[in-house]
Parts: C-alpha cells; sequence; structure tokens
C-alpha cells in the first residue's frame, strides 16, 4: 500500500499527522516521522501487563506472606529472615556480591562455551553417521544417571581448586541437554526438502547446511536455554565443593556463620543471574531466527 503524502490547501505537506502503513500483517496507525501512535503502545503495555502480570501478582503474594509470617514473634530470624532484612544484607553486601558475581558469571560462561562447543560437534558426528549414534546415544543417556554431586568433589581433587574444575562441572551439566536438542532436531528435518535438494544433486554436506542445521536450530535454542538455566547452578555447586571466591563460596561462608539473610540474598542474586541469562539467549535466539517467529505469528 503507497503512503500519499497530504498537503493541505496552501500545499504545505502535514507530515506530523498519523497516516496509515501496510505491515504486512495489517495496518496499523503510526506517525509520518515512523514513531508508533499511542493507541499501539497502549496496547503493547497490555499485553505486557497481561503475561507478566499474574506472575508478579503471585510473587507479590509471597513475598506479603513471607513477612507476615517470619514477622511472628516466635520465629527466629536467625534462622528464617523477613524479606525487609533480605534486602537490607542485599544491599550491605552489594559490592562484595557484585564481585563473587562476576567470578561465579565467568566460570558460567567458559563451562557453557565448551558444552554448547562439544555438543553441538557431538551431535553433528552422530547425525552423520548412524553407527555412532547406536553406539554413543545410549552411553549420552547413561551419563545423566551419574549424579553431579558425586563428580565434583572428584573434579576439584583432580583439577584443584581454580577455573578448570568449576568450568568443567558446568560442562558436564550444559552438554547433555545441548546435545540432544540439536540431534534431536537433526533428526526431523523436512524430508520433502531434502528429497527435493536430492533432486537436484546435493551431497550429503550441502543438505546439512542448506536443510538440516537451519531446521534444527529452534531445538537447539531450546536445548541451549535449558542449559543456560542449570549453568549457573552447576558452577555455584562447585564453588560450594571447593573454591576461594564466587557466589557459592558466599553462600558456605554465610552459612558457617549463621547469617541466613545473606545466603538468602546470595539466592536471590543467583536466581536473578539465571532469569538474566536466559532472557539474553531469548534474546539471541529471536535475533537469529528471524523467520521462525515471523512465520510463527
Amino acid at each position: 500500500m503507497k503512503t500519499v503524502e497530504r498537503r493541505d490547501s496552501a500545499g504545505a505537506s502535514l507530515s506530523d499527522e498519523p497516516q496509515r502503513v501496510d505491515q504486512g500483517h495489517g495496518l496499523s496507525l503510526v506517525t509520518a516521522r515512523g514513531l508508533p501512535e499511542w493507541g499501539t503502545v497502549r496496547r503493547r503495555a497490555i499485553r505486557l501487563g497481561r503475561t507478566g502480570g499474574p506472575a508478579l501478582l503471585a510473587l507479590a503474594i509471597l513475598i506479603g506472606l513471607w513477612q507476615w509470617y517470619a514477622a511472628q514473634p516466635e520465629i527466629d530470624p536467625q534462622f528464617l529472615p523477613t524479606p525487609v532484612a533480605v534486602w537490607a544484607a542485599l544491599v550491605a553486601q552489594r559490592d562484595i556480591l557484585w564481585g563473587h558475581t562476576l567470578v561465579t558469571l565467568w566460570e558460567t560462561a567458559v563451562g557453557f562455551a565448551a558444552a554448547l562447543a562439544a555438543g553441538v560437534a557431538f551431535a553433528t558426528v552422530i547425525d552423520f553417521s548412524p553407527w555412532l549414534r547406536r553406539a554413543l546415544y545410549p552411553l549420552l543417556v547413561t551419563s545423566q544417571t551419574v549424579p553431579i554431586i558425586t563428580l565434583a568433589p572428584l573434579l576439584v581433587l583432580w583439577f584443584g581448586f581454580g577455573l578448570l574444575a568449576k568450568a568443567i562441572v558446568v560442562t558436564l551439566v550444559c552438554f547433555f541437554p545441548v546435545t540432544v536438542a540439536l540431534a534431536d532436531g537433526l533428526r526431523s528435518a523436512d524430508p520433502e526438502l531434502i528429497r527435493l535438494y536430492r533432486t537436484f544433486g546435493a551431497g550429503r554436506a550441502r543438505i546439512f547446511w542448506s536443510v538440516r542445521l537451519p531446521g534444527a536450530l529452534p531445538a537447539l535454542f531450546s536445548g541451549i536455554r535449558i542449559a543456560i538455566t542449570y549453568s549457573v547452578i552447576g558452577a555455584i555447586f562447585a564453588e560450594y565443593v571447593g573454591a576461594s571466591a564466587g557466589l557459592g563460596f558466599y553462600i558456605e561462608l554465610k552459612q558457617h556463620t549463621f547469617q541466613t539473610a545473606g545466603v538468602i540474598a546470595a539466592i536471590v542474586v543467583t536466581a536473578l543471574l539465571s532469569v538474566a541469562l536466559f532472557t539474553l539467549t531469548a534474546l539471541v535466539e529471536r535475533l537469529a531466527l528471524p523467520w521462525y517467529y515471523r512465520g510463527r505469528n
């Protein structure tokens, strides 16, 4: 739909008036300067409130109940501090918590990057070789029956208290969801599209890069979202086993001194860090797969 410039009786352009522009899925009112009309902004705000409003309301109710129960005279604040006390500890220790958070974030980034690279490579290999898939896939599933709580102390014993042991723990935690998600995504490629490419003489490598891998990216990002959430937990658990810095070390230190408010404050920071990484992953997915989300609208 073409936009017609409107002019008044004197011939001046009415560039500031709202005009209708075609956005593919329908018409929406925007100004000539490209800014959305107030009605559009209001509808988006209402949609955001409907999706996030119930969760925020439930969280507020839970915090209110927590505050009421923890403030009872028979409750020892040393064992169950109020949300106000937790917030005070969070504010008072913000600089120390920030330093430990950076350590945990670095361990998470290194371990997750290694898991992502290894998972993509492993899933690609077993996809190209049916024999390797039958041989290694059951072992991959069986490896998840070994609790990480038994491996983390051994890894710290073997590799010391530095970055390597923590990164290995994070890699072990994140490797499985990334590998399984990509492997299943590669297997679910469109068979009709693969036959079409073979009709034009495309080989296995060309079909993999042009059909199988792009089609598997949504599944891969699903596995990444799961892995990135668990990665922070893996890093903190490794720090809890043995470390000299990090949120896990901070939590253990506060537990030994019976500072429960500090422990809960660190847990809050951990939850916020996991949510931030999950949100960042979702944003990267939308930027990397615009065609996928356009098709779902």
